[in-house]
């Protein structure tokens, strides 16, 4: 292979796509595994279909996993420039998501007249304009697949799952890498299965030497740059629930609380619960509840008895979780909600992202019942505002919602592994043994927080409860008191903005146009205003991980600029909420409510359109 063949792109976006069972998600997997060992930094995005099991061959039941690789990656990409295409639902459902110009490789021999007629196509669609549109690879990697396996004695049936490593092979090859960290994969998933391990690796090497005999790949390979500006260190790739169940690891460990966790199963959340499950040597316990209600109650009942108690759910369970959640606000209890946002309302799109809930995050309670609002906004980070979530639950008293959602949960990217020692300190508020002062909701004069007395502490009986009570403990329907510690439970959250840092803006500092974000949405907005800025456009950025409290100076950067735009993947529900807080400030919205994450492309549309609005 001569120098000039290969394309060199500081950045790739590949996109496998298929059947649900296809193995489109492994395939997804492995390339981002090994781009990321070979250099390259990469972001993913899983699109799979909510139905459990669709009919094969049809659009509802297609699977895709995009990869975004190459120098400094912000978000899982836009448009794809390599797209595998496994039947044609996968063909017809996905080419949208294609650039002009881009490699299209298909599975030819799915391409019946039955398959064509079941993803909706009344014609050959493979028609001369489509192909000179783009570069479409007939591959016929069903028949090559079931040669080798019948050369190894292997049944159809099981040859055929090994489909997508002939597509892998394809793609390694036109991204000029190796094969060697996927052979090492084989080798440690099946290691007791050598028969497996023998026909992967031959179909895996088949699909690449069938590349290399393609003369029209030879002008199609590409070079994609490593990553320039990581730091040194150990990293690893990790989707936002594993980091997320990581952060809150770590939080047990700097805080000396073991950690618990009351959950119930619901996508997509549950990783976080199966994360947490394999490391009861680190001290996590789990609890699988019978329902939400349960899960949370018992979270509640860890707290009370000194655990580092957290609950992980997602929209619904949210709901259901919202009357426990305010028995946590009234006792003044330390727990951390993990809420994996997904579209909705109802059962909605349990598999798509949506930044569904944060109206519910901020007053899905009855009564007052303030709590501490924190989003994370890349799947790595995920980590730290796990961690983060822990502190302010543990040093507040009060219960944390932290939200991501099915973008940075499911999706993945590199992750530098810290050292605990670099962690910062998590101090939780216990109280003293024969403290003759204590009282139950005696309150820290800076932090406004209670002390946290546990089950057979000498000295400390107390009653907690769902029924209003005095500072000193007894029930009371007193009315100045019930405003009273109706104040206090609200002064306590408020004062936690004085813990947190001041909101930074990014971007041109004489900018026209203001761009907020919060949560999963940071990727294409940080992409989209960066490359505004290198254009000659005069943009700022600020992007909001703290929601309740928000930092201090919000206001200050919000009065700063005449044209305010908020961007969310919902109907405006964070723009409503800055609204009631700064009215003064002059904001628009941009929303997006389809499942999908931002496009950097559609972003910078509505920004030129903005700017060019007198």
């Amino acid at each position: 292979m001569s120098q000039n063949q290969i394309v060199n792109k500081e950045d790739l976006v590949v996109r496998f796509a298929g059947d649900s069972g296809d193995g489109m998600q492994l395939s997804g997997t492995l390339f981002s595994d090994a781009s990321a060992l070979t250099g390259n930094d990469i972001a993913t995005f899983p699109d799979y279909p909510a139905e459990i099991r669709a009919p094969h061959n049809t659009i509802a039941g297609v699977s895709g996993y995009q990869v975004h690789v190459g120098n400094h990656i912000y978000s899982s990409g836009d448009k794809c420039d390599i797209l595998v295409a496994m039947n044609p639902a996968a063909f017809k459902s996905q080419l949208k998501w294609a650039k002009k110009g881009a490699t299209v490789i298909v599975d030819i021999d799915t391409f019946t007249d039955e398959a064509m007629e079941k993803a909706g196509y009344t014609e050959n669609p493979f028609t001369d304009e489509l192909e000179r549109a783009y570069t479409i690879i007939k591959a016929p990697i069903t028949s090559f697949t079931e040669k080798i396996g019948d050369a190894k004695g292997v049944d159809k049936k099981t040859a055929d799952k090994s489909r997508n490593m002939f597509a892998l092979g394809i793609i390694f090859y036109a991204t000029h890498k190796t094969l060697d960290q996927t052979f090492a994969y084989l080798e440690r998933k099946f290691a007791k299965k050598p028969a497996v391990v023998d026909l992967n690796k031959a179909v895996l090497t088949e699909g690449y030497e069938y590349a290399d005999k393609l003369e029209v790949m030879h002008s199609h390979i590409f070079e994609v740059a490593k990553a320039d500006q990581m730091e040194h260190g150990r990293y690893r790739n990790i989707t936002g629930n594993v980091a997320t169940a990581w952060g809150l690891l770590a939080a047990s460990e700097k805080s000396g609380r073991r950690l618990f966790l009351g959950s119930y199963p619901i996508t997509p959340a549950t990783d976080v619960m199966v994360e947490l499950a394999k490391h009861k040597s680190l001290g996590a316990r789990v609890f699988q509840a019978e329902d939400e209600i349960a899960g949370i109650c018992s979270a509640i009942g860890a707290s009370y008895a000194g655990a580092l108690a957290c609950t992980s759910t997602s929209g619904p369970g949210l709901s259901l979780k919202s009357e426990a959640l305010g028995l946590a606000v009234m006792t003044e209890l330390p727990l951390v909600v993990v809420d994996v946002q997904r579209g909705g309302p109802s059962t909605g799109l349990p598999t798509k992202t949506e930044q569904s809930d944060l109206d519910q995050a901020l007053y899905g309670r009855n009564g007052e019942a303030p709590l501490v609002v924190v989003a994370a906004s890349s799947s790595a980070n995920c980590f730290y505002w796990a961690f983060n979530a822990a502190k302010i639950a543990l040093e507040h008293m009060t219960p944390v919602i932290l939200l991501t959602d099915g973008y940075l949960g499911n999706g993945s990217q590199l992750f530098k592994i810290p050292s605990m020692k670099d962690m910062p300190e998590i101090k939780p508020r216990l109280a003293k043994e024969n403290d003759p002062n204590y009282r139950p909701f005696r309150r820290d004069e800076e932090k406004f927080a209670r002390e946290w007395a546990l089950p057979g502490m000498a000295g400390l009986s107390h009653r907690v409860g769902g029924l209003e009570k005095c500072p000193d403990g007894p029930l009371s329907t007193d009315p100045e008191n019930h405003a009273l510690m109706t104040k206090n439970r609200q002064e306590k959250v408020n004062r936690v903005a004085n813990y947190i840092p001041d909101q930074v803006v990014s971007g041109n500092p004489d900018a026209d146009l203001l761009v907020v974000g919060w949560g999963g949405t940071s990727g294409a907005l940080t992409l989209a205003v960066e490359e505004m800025n290198n254009e000659g456009k005069k943009v700022a950025y600020t992007h909001f991980n703290y929601i309740c409290p928000l930092p201090k100076n919000t206001g200050d950067i919000l009065r700063k600029y005449k044209k305010i735009v908020v961007c969310e993947l919902n109907n405006g529900q964070f723009c409503g909420y800055l609204r009631t807080q700064f009215p003064e400030c002059p904001m628009t919205q941009y929303n997006k409510v389809m499942g999908l994450p931002f496009e950097v492309g559609e972003l910078k549309a509505e920004f030129n359109r903005l700017l060019e609005n007198k």
